[in-house]
C-alpha cells in the first residue's frame, strides 16, 4: 500500500545529481528514496513541462510520438501550441493568469480524438516556476454515457452523514467509494500512534479473502510516501505492471534540477511498490488520504485485480469524497471519543458513589460495575490498606509489589501536579517488565494517596496478543521479484509481529486524563471521609488552616457587636423611665440570647485555635494528666459525688500534655453531665497493643495501638448518632437538658485526637452507658 519512487535504473541523472545501486533496496531503505522526483511517468499518458514566461516545452515524456506523432527531441524548445494548437495555448495562458495553479491540479480541456488516438483530458498545475501538463485518455470510450459523478458524490455524502460511530462511518466510506469507482476492494486503512497500520473497514468482491482487522508494519508505507499524501488528495496507479517512461531531459535545462512530481497523477511508481502489489495480485490502485488537522489519520485504498483506467472525472469525485471524509471524520471521531469519555466518566462516578456508600475503595471490585468496566484494558489493580485488589488479567502480587516500588520512586509520582505514569512499552523503562509483558506491556498508573502510596493501575498485554490474525502470523510467504525476495502481506504480518513484542496499544490522552480525574474523585472522597478513615492527607493542611483562620476571625469579630447589643439591652432595662412589662420581657430575652451567642462564639474560637496552634509532643505521665483533669471538672474523692475507677495505672504517652488533659476533662465532664445516677460511676483505663477486649466496631487504624477509654453508666447514645455527636454544635438533647451546653466538647476532643494522629470512636447503647475509645500515636510531631 506504499508509494515508492521508481527504480534508479530508469532515471540515471545525467548530471550526477542522484544515483543509487540497482540492487540491495529493502523496506528499511525506503525512507531515503526520492519519491517526489522519480523522473518517470506511467506509460498510459504523456507529460510536458513548460517555461511559464513563454510556454516553451522544456521537458517531455519519452512517449510523445505515440500520443502526438512527434518525438521528444522535435518538441523540446518549441511552443506548446505545436501540440495543443494556438487557440488552446491562448486559453491555457489565460488560465495560468486567472487561476491559482501552484501545486493545484485543475482540468484544462480535452484534446479531441485524432488519427485513431483516443481523446485526451489535459490537466495543468504549476510548480517551481514551470507549468506541468498531463495528457490522459478520457476513458469515455469505455463509458459513453458518462456517469453523473456530481449526483453520486452528493448521494454518498448524504449517506455518510447517517453514520453514528467511527467504524460505521468508515464502513460507509469503503462502500461508497467502491460503489462509485467499481473497484474490486476498497479499504479504510487507519494509522495507530506508533504509525503501524490497520485495515479498519473494508468493502470487497464476495470471492476475495477478507483483510478486515489485519495490521501491517509502519515500514509498509515509508515516511516520504506519507508526506506526499499530506499534499495531494488522490493517487492513481492504473497498471502496476505496466512500463514506465522517462522524462527527456531528466533535469530542467533552465535550472538543472529534477521535476517535482508530487502532484502529478502520472508520477511513476517504484519497482519495489509494484512488486509489493504483484505479491498481492493487485494490478491497479487508487489511494486517497484521510487528513485530520493536517496530519495523516489514514488512507482510503482501492485495489483492482486488472489494469483499469481512472479518468479525471472519477478522480475528481474521489478527491472530493476524500476531502469530505477528512472533514467529517474529525467530528465523527470526536463524537465517538466523547461517547467513550462519557462511558468512562459514568462508570467512575458510579464507582465513587459505591465507595462513598460502602465507606471503602474495595467497592471498586465488589459487585458491578468494577474498575475494569470503564477503561479499555485487560486488567486493573488497586493497592489499598496494605494489599492488592484485582480484576481481570494482572501480574501476581509479588510482581505488583516490585512494580509499585519502582513507580513510587519515579519523579512523576513525587510531584503533586501530575502523579501519573502511562506507557505502551513498560520494559523500555522498567527492565523487569519483560517478565510481565504478556499481561502488562501497557501500564497506566495513578497514585491516590501520598502518605500510604496507594495506587490504581490498569494493564494492557503486548499488542501481538490482541490482534486478530488472518491465519498464523508466523507463516511466512516470500515472493520473488527482479530485485530479490520481497515481503508479501503474510510476511508483513510477521514483520509486524516481531516489531511489536513487549508493546501494547497506546493509552489515549483522554484515557490518561480520565485516570487523573478518577484520582481526584478518590481524593475528594477521602477528604470527605477523612475523619472516618483517619486519612491525614498533606493536601488538606492548607485548606484546614484557612478554615480555622476564617472561624477564628469570624467569631472574634462578631463578639464586639454582640457586646454592643448586650450593653444596649442592659441600658434599656436600667433606663429611669422604665419599660412596660412586654418590652421588659423582650429586653430580658435579648440579653439571654446575646449571652448564649457569646458562649457559642467562645466555643468556636476555642475550636479554631485547636487547628491553628502548634503542638509539641513529649513523654507524659497520663496518671498525672487524669488527676489534673478530675480536679478541673471539680471531682474530689472526699465529696463522694461520683465513683472514679482506675483499672490500673496508665502508661507514659508521647503527646501534648495540655491538649490530652482537655480530652480527659471533656469526656469526664460529659460522663458526669449525661447521667441519671445519684452517684455516677466513671472508669478510666487502657488496652495495650494486641491485648484482648478491643470492641468489634474499632476502626482498622486502632489495630496495633494503645487504646485509652473513659467509660460511664449514663444515659447512653443510640448507634445512629455515633457520628453526629462529634460534629460541631450538635446536641442530642434539648438546649437546657442535662445542664445545657454548646455541643462543642466532643468536636474539640476529636480534633485533639486527630492532631495526635489518632482516632476516636464510641461504643454505647441507650440507658446502658457509653465508652469513648481513642488512640494517641503522636506520629505527626509538632504538626501545625
Amino acid at each position: 500500500m506504499n508509494d515508492f519512487s521508481a527504480d534508479s535504473t530508469l532515471h540515471p541523472w545525467a548530471n550526477g545529481l542522484y544515483s543509487i545501486k540497482r540492487h540491495g533496496n529493502s523496506l528499511t531503505t525506503c525512507d531515503s528514496e526520492p519519491v517526489q522526483t522519480p523522473g518517470c511517468i506511467q506509460a498510459h499518458g504523456a507529460l510536458l513541462v513548460l517555461r511559464l514566461t513563454d510556454l516553451t516545452i522544456l521537458q517531455a515524456s519519452d512517449n510523445t510520438e505515440q500520443f502526438f506523432g512527434e518525438r521528444p527531441d522535435m518538441l523540446l524548445g518549441q511552443s506548446v501550441a505545436r501540440v495543443i494548437g494556438a487557440a488552446r495555448q491562448a486559453y491555457l495562458q489565460n488560465m495560468l493568469l486567472r487561476e491559482s495553479l501552484e501545486r493545484n491540479v485543475l482540468y484544462a480541456f480535452t484534446l479531441p480524438e485524432r488519427g485513431g488516438e483516443a481523446a485526451l483530458d489535459v490537466c495543468v498545475h504549476t510548480t517551481d516556476g514551470v507549468a506541468v501538463l498531463e495528457f490522459e485518455a478520457t476513458g469515455r470510450q469505455a463509458d459513453p454515457a458518462e456517469r453523473d459523478y456530481f449526483s453520486l458524490v452528493k448521494s454518498a455524502v448524504g449517506r455518510l452523514q447517517t453514520a453514528t460511530g467511527l467504524r460505521e462511518f468508515c464502513e460507509h466510506v469503503a462502500t461508497e467509494v467502491r460503489g462509485m469507482s467499481g473497484l474490486d476492494r476498497v479499504m479504510v486503512y487507519r494509522f495507530h500512534a506508533d504509525q503501524h497500520g490497520e485495515v479498519f473497514a473494508e468493502s470487497k468482491r464476495d470471492d476475495l479473502p477478507a483483510w478486515l482487522g489485519l495490521h501491517y508494519p509502519a515500514t509498509d508505507i515509508p515516511q516520504p510516501a506519507r508526506e506526499i499524501f499530506k499534499k495531494l488528495w488522490v493517487r492513481p496507479l492504473q497498471h502496476a505492471a505496466g512500463p514506465l517512461v522517462e522524462l527527456v531531459p531528466l533535469a530542467n535545462p533552465d535550472t538543472g534540477r529534477p521535476l517535482d512530481m508530487t502532484h502529478c497523477a502520472l508520477r511513476g511508481a517504484s519497482v519495489m511498490y509494484t512488486e509489493y502489489l504483484a505479491n498481492m495480485g493487485v494490478a491497479a490502485t487508487l489511494v486517497m488520504p484521510i487528513l485530520v488537522d493536517g496530519e495523516l489519520w489514514g488512507l482510503i485504498v482501492g485495489h483492482q485485480y486488472a489494469p483499469t483506467c481512472f479518468g479525471y472525472q472519477l478522480r475528481a469525485a474521489c478527491e472530493l469524497i476524500a476531502q469530505v471524509v477528512s472533514l467529517q471524520l474529525k467530528s465523527t471521531e470526536y463524537i465517538e471519543q466523547q461517547a467513550y469519555r462519557l462511558k468512562v466518566e459514568t462508570v467512575h462516578q458510579q464507582l465513587i458513589a459505591k465507595a462513598a456508600q460502602n465507606g471503602d475503595l474495595m467497592a471498586f471490585f465488589n459487585g458491578q460495575p468494577t474498575l475494569l468496566d470503564a477503561m479499555e484494558a485487560d486488567g486493573a489493580a488497586l493497592f489499598h490498606r496494605g494489599r492488592w485488589w484485582h480484576v481481570g488479567r494482572t501480574p501476581t502480587d509479588p510482581q505488583l509489589d516490585a512494580l509499585a516500588g519502582w513507580l513510587n520512586q519515579r519523579a512523576e509520582f513525587d510531584q503533586g501536579n501530575r502523579p501519573v505514569y502511562a506507557t505502551d512499552a513498560l520494559s523500555r523503562d522498567y527492565p523487569a517488565g519483560v517478565d510481565i509483558a504478556n499481561v502488562a506491556s501497557g501500564v497506566l498508573a495513578v497514585r491516590v494517596s501520598r502518605l500510604r502510596q496507594d495506587l490504581i493501575v490498569w494493564f494492557r498485554p503486548e499488542t501481538i496478543q490482541t490482534i486478530n490474525w488472518a491465519g498464523d502470523p508466523n507463516d511466512k510467504t516470500i515472493g520473488a521479484g527482479i530485485h530479490g525476495a520481497r515481503l508479501t502481506p503474510r510476511g508483513s504480518f510477521e514483520l509486524f509481529a516481531e516489531s511489536v513484542r513487549a508493546r501494547a496499544l497506546p493509552w489515549t490522552p483522554m484515557e490518561i486524563e480520565s485516570a487523573q480525574r478518577l484520582r481526584m474523585l478518590v481524593m475528594e472522597l477521602v477528604v470527605a471521609r477523612a475523619e472516618q478513615l483517619a486519612e491525614l492527607n498533606i493536601d488538606l493542611t492548607t485548606s484546614n488552616e484557612e478554615l480555622d483562620a476564617f472561624a477564628y476571625v469570624a467569631s472574634h469579630d462578631l463578639k464586639e457587636p454582640l457586646r454592643g447589643i448586650h450593653r444596649y439591652a442592659h441600658q434599656m432595662m436600667e433606663s429611669t423611665q422604665g419599660l412596660d412589662p412586654a418590652n421588659q420581657e423582650r429586653a430580658e430575652s435579648l440579653m439571654r440570647l446575646t449571652l448564649r451567642m457569646d458562649s457559642l462564639l467562645d466555643s468556636l474560637l476555642h475550636f479554631s485555635r485547636m487547628g491553628r496552634t502548634n503542638l509539641d509532643f513529649e513523654d507524659v505521665d497520663l496518671n498525672s494528666v487524669v488527676a489534673d483533669a478530675l480536679e478541673m471538672v471539680g471531682v474530689r474523692p472526699a465529696d463522694k459525688a461520683c465513683t472514679i475507677v482506675l483499672a490500673r495505672a496508665l502508661p507514659m504517652a508521647r503527646c501534648n500534655e495540655v491538649r490530652v488533659r482537655e480530652i480527659f476533662s471533656n469526656l469526664i465532664s460529659n460522663a458526669l453531665k449525661y447521667t441519671r445516677q445519684a452517684q455516677p460511676r466513671i472508669e478510666i483505663g487502657y488496652l495495650a497493643p494486641a491485648e484482648p477486649g478491643l470492641p468489634a466496631n474499632a476502626p482498622p487504624e486502632a489495630s496495633g495501638q494503645t487504646v485509652y477509654y473513659v467509660r460511664d453508666d449514663g444515659i447512653g447514645i443510640d448507634k445512629r448518632h455515633f457520628e453526629q455527636i462529634f460534629r460541631m454544635f450538635k446536641r442530642l438533647n434539648g438546649r437546657d437538658e442535662y445542664g445545657g451546653g454548646m455541643g462543642a466538647g466532643l468536636s474539640v476532643v476529636k480534633k485533639v485526637v486527630g492532631r495526635h494522629g489518632g482516632v476516636i470512636w464510641v461504643e454505647s447503647a441507650r440507658d446502658t452507658g457509653s465508652t469513648f475509645y481513642f488512640t494517641l500515636p503522636a506520629t505527626l510531631h509538632a504538626q501545625p
